[in-house]
C-alpha cells in the first residue's frame, strides 16, 4: 500500500499594512532632509560659481568686445593667441616669483608665530588680536604705507640701507626688488591670519602628549617637530592650498603699488590677474580675457593637485616609518 505525501499548504505572506500619511512623510523626511539641508550651498555655488565659470568659457570661444558685446565664434583661437603672447608668459613669471617670495616666508613665520602664541603668555587675547590687526587694514592703506616706505627718493628702507652702504635701490623699476616689495605687502597682511588658523589646530593637540614627551626628556624643539607639526598636518595642507589659490590670484597689491601703469612701465611686476584686467578693460577684449581666466583656473587646479599629492605622500611616508620600526623589533 503506497502512501502519497501531500505538499504542505502554501503559506500566504502576511498582508502589508498600509502606511499612514504621517509614516510616509516621516520616511520621506529621513531620506530627503539631509539633501535639503546641504542644498543651499550647492544652489549658491551653481549661481555664483559654476554658472560664471561656464559662461566665461562660452565668452572665451567668441570674439567678444567689452562695449560691442558678442561677436563671431572663433573656437580656441583666443587661447592660442594668449599662449603666443609674450606678455602672458611674463605675467606668469611675475606671478610665480611673487608667490614663492610670499608663500614660503609667510607659512614659515605663521607656524613659528602660532607656536609662540600657543605658549603660556600673559594677555593672550591682546597678542592674538594684534597679530590679526594687519588683516583688518584695507589693501589701499597697506599699499600707501609700503609705497612710502619703499620710496626710491626718501623712503625709510632706502635710508636704512644707506647706513650699510647700499644706495639707490629701484623698488619700482627693477624686477626683483618690485617683487620683494609686493611679497612683503602680502606677507604683512596674511601672516597673522594664517597664524591664527594654525594656532587653533595647535590648541587641539592633546597636552598629555607634550607632558609624556617632556618626561621622556624631549626638549621644546623636539616636541615641536615630533608632536606639533605631525598633529597639525591637515590644517597645514589646508593653509598651503588656500595660500596657493590666493597667491596665484594676486591683484590688489601690484595694482595699487603703481596705480598709473598696469604692472610697471616695463611690466616688471604685472601679474596674470593684472594682465587679465588690462586685456578686458584697457584692450577691451573680453574673449581673450576670458581665455586668460580659464588658463589661470587650470594652472591653479594643477598646482593645487600637485601640492595635495606631495603633502599626502609626505604624510604616508611618515606613517610607514613607525610600522617598519615595529616590524624590525
Amino acid at each position: 500500500m503506497t502512501t502519497t505525501l501531500k505538499p504542505p499548504p502554501a503559506v500566504r505572506p502576511p498582508a502589508r499594512k498600509r502606511l499612514t500619511f504621517r509614516q510616509r512623510r516621516s520616511a520621506w523626511d529621513m531620506k530627503a532632509s539631509p539633501y535639503l539641508y546641504i542644498s543651499p550651498f550647492f544652489i549658491l555655488f551653481a549661481l555664483t560659481g559654476l554658472f560664471p565659470l561656464l559662461y566665461t568659457f562660452w565668452v572665451s570661444l567668441h570674439d567678444w568686445h567689452t562695449l560691442k558685446g558678442q561677436g563671431d565664434f572663433v573656437g580656441l583661437q583666443n587661447f592660442t593667441a594668449v599662449l603666443a603672447d609674450g606678455y602672458f608668459w611674463n605675467s606668469m613669471f611675475n606671478t610665480f616669483s611673487i608667490f614663492l617670495l610670499s608663500a614660503i616666508p609667510q607659512l614659515t613665520v605663521a607656524v613659528l608665530l602660532a607656536a609662540v602664541l600657543d605658549q603660556h603668555l600673559r594677555a593672550k587675547t591682546f597678542w592674538r588680536m594684534s597679530v590679526l590687526l594687519p588683516y583688518v587694514v584695507t589693501p589701499v592703506a597697506v599699499a600707501l604705507i609700503f609705497s612710502n616706505m619703499f620710496n626710491e627718493q626718501n623712503g625709510l628702507i632706502n635710508n636704512f640701507l644707506g647706513n650699510f652702504g647700499v644706495n639707490g635701490v629701484s623698488w619700482r623699476e627693477d624686477t626683483f626688488p618690485s617683487h620683494v616689495v609686493i611679497a612683503t605687502m602680502v606677507n604683512w597682511r596674511w601672516t597673522g591670519y594664517n597664524a591664527l588658523i594654525l594656532l587653533a589646530a595647535m590648541q587641539a593637540v592633546p597636552r598629555d602628549l607634550y607632558e609624556s614627551a617632556a618626561l621622556d626628556g624631549a626638549g621644546a624643539v623636539r616636541r615641536f617637530f615630533s608632536i606639533t607639526l605631525p598633529s597639525i598636518r591637515p590644517t597645514m595642507i589646508f593653509v598651503i592650498i588656500t595660500s596657493t589659490i590666493g597667491g596665484l590670484q594676486i591683484f590688489a597689491e601690484p595694482r595699487l603699488f603703481d596705480p598709473v601703469t598696469a604692472g610697471g612701465t616695463q611690466r616688471q611686476f604685472q601679474t596674470t590677474v593684472l594682465y587679465l584686467w588690462e586685456m578686458a578693460f584697457q584692450r577691451q577684449n573680453f574673449g581673450k580675457a576670458a581665455a586668460v581666466a580659464w588658463l589661470l583656473f587650470l594652472i591653479i587646479v594643477l598646482v593645487g593637485v600637485v601640492n595635495f599629492l606631495i603633502s599626502k605622500k609626505i604624510a604616508t611616508a611618515d606613517t610607514k616609518k613607525p610600522r617598519r620600526a615595529r616590524s624590525k623589533r
